[in-house]
């Protein structure tokens, strides 16, 4: 589940945290990292957790309508599509699932109100009025309404936001915020995986893709802590009319990160290297920063590259 860009990410966030915390150890960055990605797991199962907490929300619509329907002697035949949906069914039963929340305690309790907000929203989609309206749907009409719950309701929902803050708080995580939308397109890679006659044994994606992942994380953060003088040295003698001291930290860690897995992943292709360290900068850092970045590591490159100290993969189109 977690590649190489969501890697790159933590690391960066973890070197941040490293350099702006006096006294910290690289053994305690290492455990933050760790724990970090294992945050990030927990929001993977919470979210599909989050399947069955919409679910119990139609089951209490329907038992609300059927008892006001007795009362007011008025026939009610509710649309019972959602709530017999086979894929959500599916990750009730999961067994990996169920495992999973119990051992680590984690529930929706604290964020009660913003889900029935969520849920509120959903009603109001068209994806799912669309949804309701089908007579009889098949096991792929269940999932592709959950996908496009997660792409047309969740993704960018400022609600959600304030549910992962109010857990954060409750559960001792972190992170979850800003991972949420690579978390969800985890969540749509997990529903098109999904097959009906699996049930309950249907396999959840696990924590790394391969150890290969895990292992590129450690050895990123450890040089890039080790090596933390020579590259910010190696930064500062390429600055054009800037002080290191007037660069914005964030921007300072990029590059440090960034010079990390050029200079010591060889087997990763420059273009990669750069393209990624890029999109972290777009997102977490100013305006501008991308382009700062880009210049910074251009001059540092072509002058590793004249003194033949850079060996690198290159992408063959």
């Amino acid at each position: 589940m977690i590649n190489r860009t969501l890697v790159r990410t933590k690391v960066v966030q973890t070197v941040f945290a490293y350099n702006y915390t006096e006294g910290k150890t690289s053994l305690a960055a290492k455990k933050e990292l760790l724990s970090g990605f294992s945050d990030t797991y927990s929001l993977y199962m919470m979210m599909l957790d989050f399947v069955n907490e919409m679910v119990a929300a139609a089951e209490d619509k329907v038992a609300f309508e059927t008892e006001r329907a007795q009362v007011m002697h008025e026939e009610y035949k509710p649309c019972l599509n959602f709530i017999n949906n086979r894929f959500a069914t599916q990750v009730f039963n999961n067994r990996q699932l169920r495992s999973y929340m119990e051992e680590n305690h984690l529930c929706w309790d604290a964020a009660h109100e913003s889900l029935r907000t969520i849920w509120k929203q959903i009603q109001e989609a068209d994806c799912y009025k669309e949804y309701m309206a089908l007579e009889a749907p098949t096991y792929q009409d269940d999932k592709q309404i959950w996908r496009k719950i997660v792409t047309e309701v969740l993704a960018d929902n400022d609600e959600l936001s304030t549910a992962l803050d109010e857990l954060e708080v409750s559960l001792d995580k972190s992170g979850w915020t800003t991972d949420i939308n690579i978390v969800l397109s985890y969540i749509i890679k997990t529903i098109k995986r999904f097959e009906d006659e699996k049930g309950a044994q249907q396999e959840l994606l696990e924590m790394f893709d391969s150890e290969e992942e895990l292992t590129f994380a450690k050895n990123l953060l450890n040089n890039a802590i080790q090596n933390e003088d020579e590259y910010k040295a190696l930064i500062e003698s390429h600055l054009e009319n800037w002080d290191i001291a007037r660069i914005a930290y964030m921007d300072l860690v990029i590059l440090q990160v960034a010079l990390t897995e050029i200079m010591t992943c060889p087997n990763i292709a420059l273009e990669v290297s750069m393209n990624e360290y890029l999109e972290i900068a777009k997102e977490y850092s100013t305006d501008k920063s991308h382009k700062f970045i880009n210049a910074v590591l251009d001059n540092i490159i072509r002058d590793l590259k004249a003194q033949n100290k850079l060996i690198k993969a290159v992408v063959i189109d």
